[in-house]
């Protein structure tokens, strides 16, 4: 709806009703760094709200059966690739993304999730096993924890972590919570809720290494691992900001790879030629360019990018927040570039001699998301991916995913998994059930 000044005003989404808010956020279009609507700055009474209506429904959703659940996911899907169109345009413009971006990635794989678990969840069975000499049967059962789209099954409140966010996780009547973010974040929500002692999906964080060998396909591995740095804005917990190539090839890998990054082009969000939009916003910006100050200060250099190249844009998205995509070498393992999450368009290149040295320096780091191994060895491929100390291990290939298997990390990247039966497993409740004949 239209609100001050003609902008867009968003309201929250409570029991199948959108409800106005008695104060609101600005928010920013990436691209210009212009105020383009209103969001709702919710609290205490809209999660009281939420709760209370995702409470009232419960009962009935719960106890619909899988095949009518089922249904109601395919019609979300229906109705998402419906307005496919309208989605990517909204997408882009909210995360300064490409609109090519959002048109071919984000929204087709919204509908392909919910396509996948509106099938998953006919195909779900339950364990049953016989004491015969005590004259029991036991079974078990998976009672629903959440809930899923009739009014007050699915509610959206708008706000502020320390306002809305503390008060959702601490609620006593939220039973779990599921949290895509950053280490600092998950720490506050697991000390909010381990009072009530929540379930918890938390996928955090990554510092995700590429390994390239001296028999790998560059002309497959450089288009890829540019792609895996840069991709969105680097704004992927899975792109890849530390590559580690064997020294043997190390100077035409550097040659070759900032050749294919400088390529790549940075350009408004409409542009369907733009491999690169906007970060998400002006406070993002400054902290990934303060990485590459730090990066000089250290004596690493800057080979294309950011203070280096030029950036054009039209005057209109000059107060845009875009920045090149940078390439930093000749930097040490203990730089904060190497060690911390950057989560911008922003990679480093170093070498490395042995197979063990590099494992044991791409697992020197707190986080443990992805990883990727670049090598025509298939023995190596298999004996590295084991050692890396990260829950997906891509090789020869980037970002190729399967919902049937988990997906999540290692140490600071996170707690639990993703996926068709891991996902099924956290969001019910085992019970088993003993029946004596």
């Amino acid at each position: 709806m239209a609100g001050r000044g003609g902008l867009l005003m968003l309201e929250n989404f409570i029991g199948g009703k959108f409800l106005p808010c008695s104060s609101y956020l600005d928010s920013y279009d990436p691209s210009t760094g212009d105020v383009y609507c209103h969001v709702p700055n919710s609290g205490e009474e809209e999660v009281e709200a939420a709760v209370e209506a995702a409470r009232a429904a419960f009962p009935g959703w719960s106890s619909r059966s899988p095949q009518e659940r089922s249904q109601v996911l395919q019609r979300l899907a229906d109705l998402l690739e419906q307005s496919l169109e309208e989605l990517a345009q909204a997408e882009s413009k909210d995360q300064g993304k490409t609109i090519t971006l959002a048109r071919t990635v984000d929204i087709p794989r919204a509908v392909q999730n919910f396509r996948f678990f509106a099938s998953s969840t006919l195909h779900q069975t339950s364990e049953c096993t016989q004491m015969d000499h005590l004259g029991c049967l036991h079974y078990t059962v998976r009672a629903p924890v959440g809930i899923g789209v009739p009014p007050g099954v699915v509610n959206v409140v708008f706000g502020t972590g320390p306002r809305v966010g503390e008060a959702l996780v601490s609620h006593p009547d939220v039973p779990l919570i599921s949290f895509t973010g950053s280490q600092p974040t998950a720490e506050r929500i697991t000390q909010l809720s381990a009072p009530h002692c929540k379930k918890l999906s938390l996928e955090l964080g990554g510092k995700n290494p590429a390994i390239v060998f001296e028999d790998a396909n560059l002309d497959e591995c450089i288009p890829t691992t540019v792609r895996s740095s840069f991709a969105n804005q680097g704004e992927i917990c899975l792109c890849t900001s530390r590559i580690f190539v064997q020294k043997s090839i190390y100077s035409e890998f550097l040659k070759r790879f900032v050749e294919a990054t400088r390529m790549w082009k940075v350009g408004i969000p409409s542009d369907p030629s733009a491999d690169m939009g906007a970060l998400i916003s002006k406070a993002h910006l400054e902290k990934v360019r303060s990485y590459i100050k730090k990066a000089r200060l250290e004596g690493a250099q800057i080979l294309c990018g950011e203070g280096v190249d030029k950036l054009n844009l039209p005057p209109r998205n000059q107060a845009g927040y875009f920045m090149l995509p940078t390439v930093i070498t000749d930097v040490k393992d203990e730089s904060c570039c190497m060690k911390e999450e950057i989560f911008g368009p922003v990679t480093c290149v170093v070498p490395f001699d042995s197979e063990e040295e590099v494992i044991q320096r791409a697992n020197s780091v707190k986080y443990g998301l992805a990883a990727t191994v670049w090598s025509g060895n298939v023995a190596r491929v298999h004996r590295v991916a084991k050692k890396l100390q990260s829950g997906l291990v891509w090789t020869n290939c980037w970002l190729i995913r399967e919902l049937n298997l988990p997906f999540g990390g290692m140490k600071s990247s996170g707690v639990g998994r993703e996926g068709a039966r891991d996902s099924y497993e956290f969001f019910t409740e085992v019970k088993t059930i003993t029946v004596k004949h």
